[in-house]
């Protein structure tokens, strides 16, 4: 009866790991220019960017794809994220390691004009956890494209970051336009999460 014990313990344990390495974690564009005296500042990105390392640790304790996109911005009139700059390197309180994926891009949705998809149906993945900034901009062009390919999306609600916006003279709070973005995905595109009741354990 042990032995049956220890094999039914080790066929779960082994056959939860094969559902990990399904996940990826995708952390967009936490960058220098988003915090204080960069070129755009954001609203609470020091406390995003702490919960976002939380969750990065959690993949990296498990041996899971961690990647990094990187946002160079190339388009005539653009402020921020400018190649050669101190603010589009990838902020000290997320650093990659030499472990992790770095990717590239130039747009909005991660998955423009990148090898991004390529690289996770090469590791076999089909569930995604994201974070990052902008929340009203990359984050949620990258949410629902993930979505549209077919990934299953968590996305960290509080390891997110956004500004205040404004439109034809109407200016509205960072923390509204966080609220209504999440509120949009949540559901159709996304199970929004806290850090806190996130869990790579969890099923």
């Amino acid at each position: 009866m042990r032995k049956i014990g220890l094999i039914l313990c080790l066929l779960s344990l082994f056959m939860g790991n094969v559902v990990a390495q399904k996940k990826a974690l995708i952390v967009i564009d936490i960058q220098n220019d988003y915090f204080k005296g960069g070129a755009m500042e954001l609203v609470g990105s020091d406390e995003a960017a702490a919960n976002a390392e939380k969750v990065i640790e959690d993949f990296r304790k498990n041996n899971l794809p961690v990647v990094y996109i990187q946002h160079i911005s190339e388009y005539k009139g653009a402020t921020f994220f400018l190649p050669n700059t101190d603010g589009n390197k990838i902020n000290d309180a997320v650093k990659p390691s030499s472990k992790d994926k770095i990717i590239i891009k130039h747009y909005p949705n991660s998955f423009r004009e990148t090898e991004l998809l390529e690289y996770l149906k090469k590791n076999k993945v089909d569930e995604l956890v994201i974070v990052g900034m902008m929340t009203h901009m990359c984050v949620e062009a990258t949410t629902r494209a993930a979505n549209d390919l077919g990934f299953k999306c968590t996305l960290i609600s509080d390891a997110c970051a956004t500004r205040d916006v404004e439109f034809k003279g109407v200016t509205v709070p960072a923390k509204y336009v966080q609220a209504a973005y999440l509120s949009a995905l949540n559901g159709a595109y996304a199970t929004i999460i806290k850090t806190q009741d996130f869990s790579l354990l969890k099923k």
